[in-house]
């Protein structure tokens, strides 16, 4: 079967599953670590905050894919919407990676990663004090939860949302739809 006879091949309820699946997944996932860093107290490093950016990017898309697959849009455009979420999931996977293997110092992280965190912003002069707060080092872990810091659950969640993006994205619709 030829990719484009799979591209316009209709969409159905798996389609809307997993969309809305991969919405609700990735928005608990970022929404989870500014849980940690807001209330928590977690100041995020800077490959931190770089995992978190395929997250900014695919939410809204996956809204997208929802509305589309929910509504019966067309079918290359929700399989062309789950496809592109599992690219981004793929680039997430990838950093998480990136960032879990300087952690375990497997190898060298950025240059600019090796500071290390604190500061104090009770001297008086709050502008001098936010300018003298160094987010952590990226090569020490916050914390390790069975094993796995936050870089390698993040790496875990985003193998499976870029699973479940790519299989739907090439799965065949269901009757029930």
């Amino acid at each position: 079967m030829a990719l484009s006879d799979i591209v316009r091949r209709p969409t159905g309820f798996r389609q809307v599953l997993a969309s809305g699946f991969l919405l609700a997944g990735m928005a608990i996932t970022v929404g989870s670590a500014l849980v940690f860093q807001y209330v928590g107290g977690y100041i995020p490093c800077a490959l931190c905050l770089q995992e978190r950016i395929p997250y900014y990017v695919g939410v809204p898309i996956a809204l997208v894919a929802f509305v589309a697959a929910a509504g019966r849009a067309s079918a290359p455009l929700t399989r062309g919407l789950l496809f592109l979420l599992g690219l981004i999931m793929l680039v997430s996977l990838g950093l998480a990676v990136y960032h879990a293997g300087v952690e375990w110092h497997l190898w060298a992280g950025p240059a600019g990663c090796s500071q290390v965190g604190g500061g104090d912003l009770g001297t008086g002069d709050l502008l001098a004090d936010i300018d003298a707060v160094k987010p952590p080092s990226c090569d020490a872990a916050a914390g390790r939860f069975l094993g796995l810091s936050f870089a390698g659950w993040n790496a875990v969640a985003s193998a499976f949302f870029a699973a479940v993006g790519l299989r739907s994205a090439f799965a065949k619709a269901d009757r029930f739809a």
